[in-house]
C-alpha cells in the first residue's frame, strides 16, 4: 500500500470536514490487472484525473482483505472488495477473526459502497495433459485455488467442499499465491487443476492457454441443486450462474473444452465493488461516481469481458445479508444518471 503524502493527507482531513478543492489527492487499493477488480478503479482513476477531480494514487496487486481494513481504518480512500469481506468483517470471523464481533462491525460499519461489478465466475479447470477426470477425480491433487488469504480462497474452499466433499489440506492440496503470479504458477503445471473466480473471456484464461489447452467443468446438476450451494449462493457477494453451453464453447475458442451433463454449464460468481469511508465529502464521491457512470460505454469498451461484468448494474449483490450500504453521493450520482438504487441499498 503506498503511504499518503503530507498533501494527500492533508486532503484527506480536508474532506472529512466537508471541504473539497478544486482537485484533491486519494490513495486507491485494488488487485492485479486482469480483471473487473482492477479495470473499475483503473478506469476511475483515470477519470478522475482528466476531468479534473481528483489525483487518485492506485496500489495494485494488494490483498483486498487489507484493503478494506485500510479504508475502514480511514488509511486508505478506495477499495474494491468482493462484499463476502465486508460481511465477514462486520461479523469478526474469517480473515478478520483476530478483530473480533464488536471491532470488526464497528469498522465494516464504515464503509459504504460507490460502484459495483462481477470479480469473476468460479469454476474447475485443467490443463487437457494432466488428464483430470473432473469433480470426482481431485481427491490428493494439488489444487491452485486462490491467494493466501481472502474472499477467493475462501469461495473456491467452499466450492470443492460442496461439490467434491473434500477439504483443502486433508483432501488435496491447496496452492496459494498472490494474483499476480497466478498464470506463472498455472502455465508451470505445479497445479493439477485450477479452481478460481475467472471471466469469460478473461486474459488470465487467455495466458494460460498458451501453454496447452484446457477443460472446464461446469458444476455438476445435482450439487447445484442442493440445499447447501442453494444457501451458499445465497450469501453476501454470491450470485448463481447459469450460461449456454454452446455460447460459452464459441467464445472461449478451439483452446477450450466446456463439460456438462446437459446444454448448461453451472457456476456461481463474486460480486462486488469499490467501497470509500462513510465520511468521505459527499460531492467529491457524487462527482466521481457521476463521471464514472458518465463513461461506462468507453470502460466496457475496454475490455472483452466488458459487457458481461455488470458495470451498470448498481443493484447487482446488494441489499440481503450484505452490510454494505451506497455513500449518498454515489446514490445520487446513479440516480441522476436514471439508475434505480432501491430503499434496502441506501445509508440512511
Amino acid at each position: 500500500m503506498f503511504k499518503k503524502t503530507a498533501i494527500s493527507a492533508f486532503a484527506t482531513v480536508a474532506l472529512m470536514n466537508g471541504v473539497v478543492s478544486a482537485q484533491v489527492n486519494l490513495t486507491a487499493e485494488t488487485a492485479s490487472p486482469g480483471g473487473a477488480t482492477h479495470l473499475s478503479p483503473a478506469h476511475m482513476t483515470e477519470i478522475a484525473g482528466t476531468r479534473g477531480i481528483a489525483n487518485i494514487q492506485l496500489a495494485e496487486g494488494q490483498t483486498l482483505t487489507n484493503s478494506i481494513q485500510n479504508v475502514a481504518e480511514g488509511k486508505t480512500d478506495i477499495a474494491a472488495t468482493p462484499y463476502i469481506l465486508p460481511f465477514l468483517m462486520s461479523r469478526g470471523v474469517g480473515p478478520y477473526g483476530s478483530l473480533g464481533k464488536e471491532k470488526g462491525a464497528e469498522l465494516a460499519g464504515n464503509l459504504r459502497a460507490i460502484n459495483p461489478f462481477t470479480l469473476g465466475i468460479f469454476f474447475l479447470y485443467a490443463y487437457d495433459a494432466k488428464n483430470i477426470g473432473g469433480w470426482d477425480d481431485l481427491k490428493g491433487r494439488k489444487i491452485y485455488n486462490g491467494p493466501p488469504r481472502g474472499g477467493a480462497l475462501t469461495n473456491a474452499r467452499s466450492m470443492i467442499q460442496i461439490v467434491a466433499g473434500l477439504k483443502d489440506g486433508d483432501d488435496y492440496e491447496g496452492l496459494q499465491v498472490n494474483w499476480g503470479q497466478g498464470t506463472t504458477l498455472v502455465t508451470s503445471g505445479e497445479p493439477d487443476a485450477i479452481v478460481l473466480p475467472e471471466l469469460f473471456p478473461g486474459s488470465r484464461l487467455t495466458s494460460v492457454t498458451a501453454a496447452g489447452k484446457m477443460t472446464g467443468w461446469s458444476m455438476p446438476k445435482a450439487a447445484y441443486e442442493s440445499e447447501a450451494m442453494q444457501k451458499y449462493m445465497q450469501a453476501p457477494g454470491s450470485s448463481p450462474v447459469t450460461m449456454d453451453m454452446a455460447t460459452l464453447r464459441e467464445t472461449m475458442g478451439a483452446d477450450w473444452t466446456f463439460i456438462s451433463e446437459d446444454g448448461t454449464f453451472r457456476a456461481f460468481a463474486t460480486i462486488g465493488g469499490n467501497v470509500v469511508h462513510k465520511d468521505m465529502n459527499e460531492q467529491l464521491v457524487y462527482d466521481l461516481v457521476a463521471a464514472y457512470v458518465d463513461t461506462l460505454e468507453n470502460l466496457k469498451a475496454k475490455a472483452p469481458y466488458g459487457d458481461t461484468v455488470g458495470f451498470d448494474m448498481p443493484m447487482q449483490g446488494m441489499c440481503g445479508a450484505n452490510p454494505i450500504k451506497y455513500h449518498p453521493g454515489a446514490a445520487r450520482a446513479w440516480t441522476d444518471a436514471g439508475y434505480v438504487i432501491e430503499e434496502c441499498a441506501l445509508d440512511k
